[in-house]
């Protein structure tokens, strides 16, 4: 395994009932405004915006709301949220929502404590965090992105057409409140976007080196075994709260640094669909599950033996009378399978990505990581992308 240092801060509250439980306790804490952040409202809907006002209220908390957070945050909004919390001298911000709300609030919390050009010190280039950011809550109500156990932020600028993300442990959330009905009322594409997204973090950090006997890649294999269980019951039954609370946790253990440990990672695939979702804005669950299949292909024969492994311990597949290159290959096909059996989205065209888009533009612009099996190309990448249409 690799050397590493370990840290995570965040706090867990977890299971049905957890907000209305703790709370109000955790509070006290903090001083006297709460910035209460938000996406497109749903929470107004389901009911878990006036449980958390009026919880707030109990509390004598002067709420400042702000709203409107787009599914891939952008430089401008998080500047938006920055000149609020400034502006209103918030004491802690609350993010309720999925990973875009979370990531956009981490950003916030950043620039609310920093009067310089964000963008350009901390995402355009890792920058070095020397001052306590404003303190983050978070209470989750879409799982899939693992967001809520670290401190990384996916933005994007707009204008520069870039989206990109970075992890700061000075970023995780003092709090996070998982509670598994709160996911109840999330619709069924969202749900299963969402539980690839957690899938694909999983196999980003799997499909790399070390290929020897290691405990992250016994617990990933644990892990995505879980989430396609618990998708496929999940699908049948929205509100089976064994399925739900599984899939919420699976979410957090992708991504609250447990399983990078001792991992090079790969995350070539996040690269590419960052990008195509900073040109697109196509959902990011989906925009993976379209690339995935594609890109495993054509690192498969690379990384074969950890394909093999995939094949037999995550898919069952039985190695009678196949050859490892079949083995291998066959893994590959069997998460494509069960991508068309989920319902995502398997073309760009099903992605409803226009077919004129300049795609060697989005593939030049992509990142190459180290970590991968293959060395990716920007002329590979495009070749992805064509086999994508």
């Amino acid at each position: 395994m690799n050397n590493f240092v370990f840290e995570n801060s965040s706090k867990v509250y977890f299971g049905e009932g957890c907000v209305k439980e703790y709370l109000s306790n955790i509070l006290s804490a903090y001083g006297d405004t709460v910035m209460l952040c938000y996406g497109g409202g749903s929470i107004k809907k389901n009911g878990i915006y006036d449980e958390i006002i009026t919880i707030l209220k109990k509390e004598n908390k002067a709420v400042v709301e702000f709203s409107g957070i787009p599914s891939n945050p952008t430089c401008n909004k998080v500047l938006e949220g920055v000149k609020l919390a400034k502006e209103s001298n918030a004491d802690l911000i609350l993010a309720v929502g999925g990973g875009s709300v979370m990531d956009c609030c981490k950003a916030i919390s950043l620039g609310a404590k920093y009067d310089g050009d964000i963008w350009a010190d901390f995402w355009a280039r890792p920058g070095v965090i020397d001052f306590e950011p404003l303190p983050l809550g978070i209470i989750v109500t879409v799982s899939g992105t693992g967001s809520e156990c670290n401190g990384g932020a996916v933005i994007t600028n707009e204008e520069l057409k870039i989206k990109t993300g970075r992890d700061y442990p000075q970023l995780n959330a003092k709090f996070v409140m998982l509670d598994p009905t709160y996911t109840y009322s999330v619709p069924k594409f969202q749900i299963v976007s969402g539980a690839f997204d957690t899938i694909s973090h999983i196999m980003e950090i799997y499909f790399s080196e070390p290929n020897e006997s290691n405990v992250s890649d016994d617990i990933s294999e644990a892990l995505m075994k879980n989430v396609i269980t618990n998708l496929r019951a999940a699908i049948k039954n929205p509100e089976d709260y064994t399925a739900r609370s599984n899939l919420m946790w699976d979410a957090t253990m992708a991504e609250n640094r447990i399983i990078k440990l001792g991992k090079k990672t790969d995350f070539e695939c996040h690269q590419m669909e960052h990008q195509l979702g900073a040109y697109t804005n196509c959902n990011h669950g989906a925009g993976l599950a379209v690339l995935h299949p594609v890109y495993y292909r054509h690192i498969c024969k690379a990384g074969e033996k950890k394909f093999v492994q995939f094949a037999v311990n995550v898919w069952g597949i039985s190695k009678d009378g196949k050859t490892d290159k079949e083995l291998a290959k066959a893994g590959v096909e069997a998460l494509a399978d069960f991508i068309k059996e989920i319902g995502m989205p398997t073309t760009f065209k099903e992605l409803g990505i226009d077919e004129n888009i300049n795609l060697k533009e989005i593939a030049d612009s992509c990142g190459i990581v180290p970590g991968a099996y293959k060395k990716m190309t920007h002329e590979e990448i495009l070749k992805i992308f064509e086999e994508c249409k």
